[in-house]
């Protein structure tokens, strides 16, 4: 009797089976079995179907609208964040992300055609986008939502499998992530791994196709090493000391009202927060009024008790943070609570760069100012350090704003504001050099986590025009090349036919008479 399944459907129930009942993975340890439970249902084929990818980011969707409680309510315990805090900075570019790829994906997906040589002008080129396979996505604590969950939408639009691995740091948020992505998304194509050290090493010992981590430096060339060992290729998004250079001709009011939000925000725990200042010394006086004036605003007379005012993530942070003030002078603020982990909005003035505080990122609320002499020692100054993850200027001289951008090199450039271009999807963002390496945010997410195939599909016909690369190689046959090879042009559909036809000619006399 003929079987009613196709061959593709036998294989495609066999691999659900496998998934049901896989006798060698009861031998596997917790992250080898999440490993491997995503490659199998990866290769039963169904995340490459588009209809499928886009159930998958609707229902991730609906989790963002149905769990915002829950999602608040972790953040608070772990960070101190307000429910509207939450929001603001983690689920609501999320949303906007999902939408986007929801929106974009046939467009994203599709054979991409590029420009042909005369060659190859009869042929099919194109570049067609394809899952690499199982991903790994190690978030960050500092916005656990936002870090973690963004890389996972650009890993399911491209269609892959991905295993979640939330840092153990934000303990509420990790248990919550943990709990809710498997009830509105596909567990065996993401699963969620939690736990600490031990566990992610195991998670670095498996074969990934890819491996995408949020994090610092010097975790970062761990996860390098360990991927290397797979020649895996890594989407490193680091950090480190993001310089802000105020002109001394500018608004230095809206600068520092700028520069106090995106500095204090989250309790300074952002990767592209400004780290410090430099500015000339007749400006600092002025600087600092008006940064403690924005901090007035912002958090109240007691910062301690306003809610949109975050707390250290734990004590062992706290204390590394209290440590970097040793050698500098407090200008603004200093309170501080170990137990509630909470350090208030720092100003320190007259830092010199060999201070502690200068020598690592601070990812806290201290914001030292470094009294420079003018453009040429701010740009020297920042050059002598490693690249940054964002670099910031405040000027209303154009000839300024252009010269810092076109004499530094940074992850990103922003020149009168903070932090902002992490909202907008259309850039791409990611570091250079020791900030990292990779990008992603909306279309970028998506081919960072694709293959773009390079694809040349020709038909068995005009046999003549190849007889020029076909030995014996002769002059005249390398003249023919030059000239078939490196000529490109753009004459539209009709310029098109009308050198296809051409194209026919040739070759039919190339037949007859240069190759006897």
């Amino acid at each position: 009797m003929q079987s009613l399944f196709s061959p593709a459907d036998k294989r495609t129930i066999q691999a659900a089976e496998d998934l049901k009942y896989p006798s060698e993975i009861i031998k596997m340890s917790r992250e080898q079995q999440a490993v491997a439970r995503a490659r199998k249902a990866f290769e039963t084929g169904r995340p490459r179907s588009l209809e499928y990818r886009i159930l998958q980011l609707k229902n991730l969707q609906r989790l963002f609208l149905e769990k915002q409680k829950e999602i608040s309510d972790a953040s608070k315990k772990d960070l101190n964040k307000s429910e509207v805090g939450t929001q603001l900075f983690e689920t609501l570019g999320l949303e906007g992300e999902i939408s986007l790829a929801i929106q974009k994906l046939k467009e994203w997906a599709a054979p991409r055609p590029v420009e042909k040589n005369l060659l190859t002008l009869s042929d099919t080129v194109y570049i067609q986008p394809e899952p690499l396979g199982v991903v790994l996505i190690i978030g960050a604590w500092n916005y656990p939502w936002a870090v973690t969950i963004q890389p996972l939408i650009g890993a399911i639009a491209a269609g892959n499998a991905a295993v979640v691995k939330p840092s153990e740091v934000c303990v509420h948020t990790a248990k919550v992530m943990e709990d809710l992505l498997p009830l509105y998304l596909d567990k065996e194509l993401y699963p969620v791994v939690t736990g600490g050290v031990p566990e992610t090493q195991e998670l670095l010992r498996q074969r990934f196709d890819h491996i995408f981590y949020t994090g610092n430096s010097m975790v970062g060339k761990v996860i390098m090493e360990a991927a290397a060992k797979h020649l895996t290729p890594v989407t490193l998004e680091l950090g480190g000391k993001s310089p802000c250079y105020i002109d001394k001709n500018c608004d230095i009011s809206i600068a520092c009202r700028r520069i106090t939000w995106g500095k204090y925000t989250n309790c300074g725990q952002t990767c592209i927060a400004p780290d410090y200042i430099l500015c000339e010394p007749s400006i600092q006086d002025r600087v600092i009024e008006e940064v403690k004036k924005s901090i007035k605003d912002f958090y109240t007379d007691n910062p301690k008790t306003c809610p949109d005012y975050g707390r250290i993530i734990n004590q062992r942070h706290f204390k590394r943070i209290m440590g970097l003030l040793k050698d500098s002078t407090v200008a603004a603020g200093g309170d501080n609570d170990e137990s509630n982990c909470f350090i208030g909005p720092i100003v320190l003035r007259d830092v010199k760069p060999e201070a502690a505080v200068m020598q690592e990122e601070i990812f806290g609320p201290l914001l030292p100012i470094l009294p420079v002499s003018g453009l040429d020692e701010a740009i020297k100054f920042i050059n002598k350090g490693e690249k940054p993850l964002a670099l910031y200027v405040f000027s209303a001289d154009e000839k300024v704003i252009n010269r810092m951008r076109d004499e530094t090199s940074s992850g990103g450039f922003l020149a009168n504001d903070c932090l902002v271009h992490f909202s907008v999807n259309s850039l791409p963002f990611g570091g250079v050099g020791n900030s990292g390496m990779g990008r992603y945010h909306g279309k970028y997410s998506f081919d960072q986590l694709s293959h773009l195939r390079s694809c040349l599909i020709k038909k068995l016909k005009m046999e003549g025009v190849n007889n020029m690369r076909y030995p014996p190689h002769t002059p005249k046959k390398l003249g023919w090349a030059r000239f078939f090879i490196l000529k490109t042009f753009d004459l539209g559909w009709v310029g098109r036919m009308l050198l296809l036809a051409l194209l026919a000619v040739v070759a039919a006399v190339l037949l007859q008479k240069c190759f006897r």
